[in-house]
């Protein structure tokens, strides 16, 4: 099943994009919709839910190549899109921003890119889609950060670094949220 959600999104960003001046909002729009089909198709909102969601974001990072816009753009949009479209089907949006947010990381460490600018990037998409589905940006951004560390911490001890690194370089990411969830993972 989740294999063939990540190449039915990559098949409908393709499509998305196809004729269309604004990419990245294209892009954000087909996340949202395959992250609504999805979440409709699951009957089990929490585990499998979230994991559908978390192939739409993989299929969303794995489509950069097809999209032709960079992949700090293409990050943020479909975080964003992928949380619009947890909100539109009323899930757990704080589980699905650590999720989505993760699954980001994640894809960017299979994908060999960078992985401190990705989480960045998520992170960024976090705040903007939280200020459209009406969900406290402390929060969000606390449920965000926490996601892309133990995206990163997974991937080994350097990448989780890095991300901790880049997260407090940022100067659009509220710091005091950012050392605060970085001194309570460590």
């Amino acid at each position: 099943m989740i294999v063939n959600i990540i190449e039915e999104t990559k098949k409908a960003i393709v499509a998305a994009i196809a004729g269309t001046d604004d990419v990245l909002t294209s892009v954000r729009n087909a996340i949202k919709n395959q992250v609504t089909g999805a979440l409709t198709d699951v009957s089990d909102m929490t585990t499998t839910g979230m994991d559908a969601v978390v192939a739409v974001v993989t299929g969303g990072m794995e489509s950069v190549g097809e999209v032709g816009q960079s992949l700090t753009d293409v990050t943020k949009n479909v975080v964003g899109g992928a949380i619009i479209g947890v909100a539109d089907v009323g899930g757990d949006i704080t589980g699905a921003i650590k999720r989505v947010a993760g699954g980001a990381v994640g894809s960017a460490v299979k994908l060999g890119e960078d992985v401190g600018t990705t989480a960045v990037s998520a992170v960024v998409g976090v705040i903007d889609a939280a200020e459209t589905v009406g969900v406290e940006t402390t929060d969000a951004v606390r449920a965000a950060v926490v996601g892309v560390i133990q995206a990163a911490d997974e991937a080994g001890e350097e990448v989780g670094q890095s991300v901790r690194d880049a997260l407090l370089a940022t100067a659009a990411l509220p710091k005091d949220i950012v050392e605060k969830v970085i001194k309570g993972s460590e």
